[in-house]
Formats: structure tokens, C-alpha cells, sequence
């Protein structure tokens, strides 16, 4: 890991994570206890980065509800598509409360897999100096690896922490995180990117 990073927190929503409380929602595309336990990983991590004063960047992916932005994304996923989806404004593309975004972190809305893709991420790295790109959140599979694989292909440092991410199938998850160590990442436990942080702030 390098000298200045930057955590991002990749579509930890409630379509992703299960409905909250109280809800009269259910989502087919949820991770249920899997992305409970990584959330319960991610918030001292995040806490950690503050406190370093490491930015803390979240993504959130929205869609428009006539569907006219979603292209390939919605073909491939229509048995997912319920009313409190992640649709604008809905229930589901509302970002968890347990990892709520605080004041002074960046919250992006996405539209496709990678945090990188028509979102002013790059500029606001590049603005902040910023040299590793540490990558949290879901699906391990599908968007966290997208982003971890720009991230790289733009020269950044990237770690994708592996008990900070989650995918609703364990074999994704675990070939993803093997191919990302492999090719593009490295993948690191928590408490050790803790640490890192903690020795920098």
C-alpha cells in the first residue's frame, strides 16, 4: 500500500444488503447475512480512514425508472427488477444505515459496474494525490471487481479487503477475490489496512 489512499465503499445498499426495518420491500438481488457480516467490517475500517483523513468515497448505483439508463445492465437482470429496487429515490438505492455516509465523505452515483465509469472518481483522486485505491463494498463478482480492474489499468494501487466485500454466490466471491490477488489487487484483510492507515494518520 502506498502513501495516500482512498477508500471506496461500493453500493452498500439496501438492494444489496436486504431490506431494512420495517420494510414492505423484498430484494431478489440481496446478499442477506453475508453482506451484514462484511458491513459489520467495513464501518471501523471506515472509521479508521477518517480518523487518518483518508477519503471515503461511496458509490451508489441508480437507475432512472423508465429504465432508459440501463441498457445491457437491465436485460441481464429482470428477475431482479422489483419496485423498490434500485430505482431513483427508491428504498433499495438508499445506502445502508449501518455505513451511512458522514460528513465530509463524496457520495457517486453510478449507472454501470465500475465506480469509474461516467463518475468524476478519477478527477477526485488525481485532485487529492491520492496513489491507492482501496475497494470495499459489493458485489465481489461484479462491481467491486470492475472497479478494482480500472483502478489497476489506471496505475493505481489497489486492494480490494477481503472481509469487507461480499457476493451473493460463495464461489464468485472466491474466484474473484483469487483472480483479482492474482492479476490486478492485492487482497488484504482489514486489520492489516487498519493498521496501515492508523501508521499514516
Amino acid at each position: 500500500m502506498g502513501e495516500r489512499c482512498a477508500v471506496l465503499v461500493i453500493d452498500v445498499q439496501n438492494y444489496m444488503v436486504g431490506p431494512p426495518p420495517g420494510s414492505t420491500h423484498a430484494y431478489p438481488s440481496a446478499c442477506g447475512p453475508v453482506a451484514e457480516r462484511a458491513l459489520q467490517r467495513i464501518a471501523p475500517l471506515l472509521a479508521t480512514a477518517r480518523a487518518a483523513g483518508a477519503p471515503v468515497v461511496y458509490t451508489r448505483m441508480e437507475l432512472r425508472r423508465d429504465g432508459s439508463d440501463g441498457g445491457v445492465y437491465l436485460r441481464k437482470r429482470e428477475p431482479l427488477q422489483t419496485e423498490g429496487w434500485l430505482w431513483e429515490g427508491s428504498e433499495g438505492a438508499a445506502i445502508h444505515a449501518s455505513v451511512a455516509p458522514q460528513h465530509g465523505d463524496i457520495v457517486l452515483v453510478k449507472r454501470k459496474p465500475s465506480a469509474f465509469f461516467g463518475t468524476e472518481l478519477m478527477s477526485l483522486l488525481v485532485d487529492r494525490g491520492i496513489d491507492t485505491v482501496v475497494v470495499t463494498g459489493g458485489s465481489t463478482a461484479n462491481c467491486v471487481r470492475a472497479t478494482a480492474v480500472d483502478s489497476a489499468s489506471y496505475n493505481f494501487r489497489t486492494v480490494v479487503v477481503e472481509d469487507c466485500v461480499f457476493d451473493r454466490f460463495e464461489v464468485s466471491h472466491l474466484v474473484a477475490l483469487f483472480d483479482l490477488d492474482r492479476q490486478y489487487a492485492d487482497v488484504r484483510a482489514s486489520d492489516e489496512v487498519r493498521a496501515h492507515l492508523e501508521r499514516r494518520s
